[in-house]
């Protein structure tokens, strides 16, 4: 059983979506079940012979009904995993697991994993947090990281002991590393792509500060932003300010179109756990800038430009680098996918999350 918050488009979603398929065609039983929403990636699992289901949780800010909904939700999701009886419990994302260990725990499922996806700087302001997680963390067998960095932070931030870590990067699907047409860009500048949620995090507002830069030095192009999110309206009234050309396309599943189309990728983030945008963009064979954050050290290291985050001189540099010189831009976007095809393919994460599953429920059996 595969546990949620939801479904929406998003990177941990795309990779329970690739799990879950390939657990199924592994001849592996795999259930999915969502904290309190769907969405695309439920239609995409159950077209697939995934069954999905909603334990039906609430916001504890969505009125004086929250608390009896929530109730009736730890018991629905109780009885999901007693009739499923499932050997192993993979919880997703902070309160993925932070609800289901202790209530997988209570419905005895013999292997119950936590799955790391970020690093800790949103839970360093509240302890609480933290104290959750520690409860969760004790009556989880095994964490699996899904990236280097995740799981340092994990072991030092967090204290959880190393041979209770696992590493298993994210995977991607056969149409990530598949040519495709180039997405329908009207522009004849070089097209500057990052693909992110329009949050604060994502440092979108550095970059459009580093475009502007490039601007005023006469390198001129066009950036494209794909996602969709609360700094919209800033990021665009920011654009406008600056001279920036800056194309919203909201949020879009021709991923794969839209690097195509791409001179160079781009990703601005403040913190990153393990980024599927710029894996894609390494499957697609193109020149990454990026912020030396998180895992996206681990993937670019020597295959791509790494710069520091909330840095618009910097990241203007690194683009301009790439945008004037077509034999950089060429070397570091076959080094990336050179390395792409032999660690990030979907059929390696799935293999590594069986061999690990296996083996806990043999170390559970044993002892």
């Amino acid at each position: 059983m595969l546990l949620i918050g939801q479904l929406m488009v998003g990177g941990t979603e795309k990779q329970v979506f690739l799990l879950a398929t390939g657990l199924l065609r592994s001849g592996v039983a795999v259930a999915v079940v969502t904290l309190h929403s769907g969405g695309p990636y439920r239609d995409a699992l159950e077209l697939a012979g995934v069954p999905v289901h909603n334990a039906g949780f609430t916001g504890v800010s969505s009125g004086p009904m929250a608390v009896p909904r929530n109730l009736l939700a730890v018991v629905r999701l109780i009885r999901l995993i007693r009739r499923f009886r499932p050997e192993v419990l993979h919880a997703f994302l902070y309160h993925g697991y932070v609800i289901g260990a202790p209530l997988a725990w209570l419905a005895r499922v013999p292997v119950v994993v936590a799955g790391r996806r970020s690093l800790s700087d949103f839970k360093q302001a509240r302890r609480w947090i933290y104290a959750l997680e520690r409860v969760a963390t004790r009556l989880t067998r095994h964490v699996v990281a899904n990236a280097v960095a995740v799981a340092e932070d994990a072991r030092t931030v967090e204290g959880v002991a190393p041979g209770k870590l696992s590493v298993i990067y994210n995977g991607l699907p056969e149409s990530a590393f598949s040519p495709s047409p180039p997405a329908q860009i009207v522009t004849d500048l070089p097209i500057v792509c990052c693909v992110a949620n329009l949050k604060a995090h994502k440092g979108h507002r550095f970059l459009i500060d580093a475009v502007a830069l490039l601007t005023a030095r006469g390198t001129l192009c066009t950036l494209v932003l794909a996602g969709e999110g609360p700094e919209r309206e800033a990021l665009l009234r920011q654009a406008a300010d600056s001279g920036v050309d800056l194309r919203l396309l909201g949020l879009r599943r021709d991923v794969e179109a839209l690097l195509n189309r791409a001179s160079v990728v781009v990703l601005a983030s403040l913190y990153e756990g393990m980024s599927n945008a710029v894996m894609e963009a390494m499957a697609a064979g193109k020149p990454i800038v990026a912020t030396a954050v998180g895992g996206t050290r681990e993937l670019l290291s020597g295959r791509g430009l790494l710069v520091p985050p909330a840095d618009p001189p910097a990241l203007a540099d690194a683009l301009e680098r790439v945008l004037r010189d077509p034999h950089l831009s060429a070397s570091l976007g076959l080094a990336a996918r050179d390395w792409a095809l032999d660690n990030l393919g979907a059929h390696s994460m799935i293999n590594r999350h069986l061999v690990l599953y296996r083996r806990l429920l043999e170390e559970r059996c044993a002892g």
